[in-house]
């Protein structure tokens, strides 16, 4: 019996390399890895060894007969991604396996020079991709810094509460922590608490990977106004993180509208709209979770500005939100092409809409009580955030012209952003530090990777890849004489 791949892929591609018989793909050296939603097992190739599932850092893989009700769907995902593809090898029968090839050791520091000393700065998946590869193929030694007490970073405080087995992958990270040739300082922000020059003086390189911390503003009026926050705030609000007061999001009304219709908005329509009962038993933060308690929020209304199929979420988040028992999901179809689109298609994200409820709702009029819901609305531009001194509804433009939805918060999920940090370059319109393959070219030493330096695009795996090439910049620049590596002191392990 074949494995099959389900909702949590964290595509860092770790089932990859284990398997004997090539049967997981996309792989990270083919064109389509960077832009799939998850990887997918081939059940025809697959010889049910179960490598991939024991590699597996997030608990995605299972054996196709061993599936729950809510991930069955998976068998045919996986399956179907193959179907009309030609074979990856050729048509023989027999497993495909890895060929061997002449030994690579591409991460290999010459013996004649130094151990390196390299400081990470940033605790997320990047940075600790970046630690992995320096620590378990490397000589170098590491200092891992991050501005905030705790590590973690997006796997910490940006990863749904009720996503355990997403948050899973940083136990793998956090055995890292105690390796005899690392030290942490948490609680120190490069920039503020040390500048990039004594980082500098004090490493043989720096690698950036601060993420992308900040939410992208949508430039309508409006935006400003109390009841007005952006899902980057709401996120670490569940999450417990330490910048946000527990008070900072206000459940005072009955409807909420969410711009945008990416997974961080999913993640927050389903937390809004959950019983809280069932989020008591997660990591989410105890403060959030009693005001969500006497909290009045009933309806989350997601706009997007085009048809179904373009949406942002990726298919399986959404098939497991048309899967819970929570909240009620419903199209609204105030356009005549959402509903043809959803009839007419053969397969992606419009054809799972198919048995979804739809119905052209009221606006004008608070929410029906009864069962919570999430109101997906599509072919719908927001325009104007309304309100004299807090939000009442926005104003959207659509096919009937102009539509006013009331309602007594806004979220805006329209995507992250980098910030500057203090002695660095910074392109202010990608919101990401200017590098060739990593490196800086503008400051000798210096190194990114993550979001800061590809924009914030790519689930938490695909940063293995991304921190693989710039490490590999990095330990290229040495052997080459352009990263010079200054004998220092001894290397005391301390955080």
């Amino acid at each position: 019996m074949a494995f099959a791949i389900t909702q949590t892929c964290c595509n860092d591609a770790s089932c990859v390399a284990v398997c004997p018989v090539n049967c997981i793909h996309p792989t990270p050296d083919e064109p389509d890895f960077g832009s799939t939603d998850m990887l997918y097992v081939d059940p025809a190739a697959c010889i049910d060894c179960g490598a991939c599932a024991d590699a597996c850092p997030v608990d995605a893989i299972f054996p196709v007969d061993s599936l729950t009700e809510p991930l069955r769907a998976y068998a045919g995902i996986n399956a179907d991604y193959y179907r009309g593809r030609e074979p990856v090898a050729n048509a023989d029968p027999a497993p495909n396996f890895h060929a061997w090839g002449p030994p690579s050791f591409t991460r290999a520091i010459p013996g004649d020079f130094p151990a390196p000393d390299v400081a990470v700065v940033g605790t997320g998946p990047a940075g600790m991709y970046a630690v992995e590869d320096l620590l378990l193929h490397t000589s170098a030694r590491v200092t891992l810094i991050d501005r905030l007490p705790v590590a973690g970073g997006l796997v910490r405080y940006g990863v749904a509460p009720d996503h355990p087995s997403t948050k899973k992958i940083g136990e793998t990270f956090a055995r890292l922590h105690d390796h005899p040739r690392l030290r942490m300082k948490l609680g120190v922000q490069a920039g503020r608490d040390v500048t990039v020059a004594e980082l500098a003086e004090r490493h043989d390189a720096v690698i950036y990977a601060v993420g992308a911390s900040s939410a992208r503003k949508l430039g309508i009026p409006g935006e400003d106004l109390p009841g007005s926050l952006a899902a980057t705030q709401v996120v670490a609000w569940y999450n417990g993180h330490p910048d946000v007061v527990a008070d900072s999001v206000d459940l005072s009304a009955e409807r909420v509208v969410l711009i945008g219709t990416g997974n961080v908005a999913l993640d927050v329509a389903r937390i809004l709209t959950a019983d809280p009962e069932s989020l008591a038993v997660t990591s989410i933060s105890p403060e959030a979770l009693a005001r969500l308690r006497t909290g009045k929020v009933r309806e989350v209304v997601l706009l997007a500005r085009r048809g179904p199929e373009y949406a942002a979420y990726t298919s399986p988040e959404l098939l497991a939100l048309t899967q819970e028992g929570g909240a009620r999901l419903v199209v609204d179809t105030h356009d005549p092409r959402i509903a043809g689109t959803i009839d007419s298609a053969t397969g992606g994200k419009a054809a799972l809409l198919r048995d979804v409820a739809r119905e052209t709702v009221d606006w004008s009029a608070p929410p029906e009580h009864g069962q919570r819901r999430i109101v997906l609305r599509f072919h719908s531009t927001p325009t104007e955030i309304l309100g004299d001194r807090q939000v009442r509804g926005t104003r959207v433009t659509d096919a009937g012209g102009e539509t006013e939805i009331v309602a007594g918060q806004v979220i805006r999920a329209v995507g992250y952003r980098g910030a500057p940090v203090p002695g660095l370059p910074f392109d202010e319109e990608t919101g990401t530090i200017p590098h060739t393959a990593g490196r800086v070219d503008a400051v000798p030493g210096a190194y990114v990777a993550g979001w800061i330096k590809r924009g914030p695009s790519g689930g938490i795996g695909a940063n293995r890849a991304c921190a693989g090439e710039t490490v590999g910049t990095l330990l290229a620049d040495i052997t080459a004489g352009r990263l010079p590596v200054a004998p220092r002191r001894p290397f005391l392990r301390r955080r």
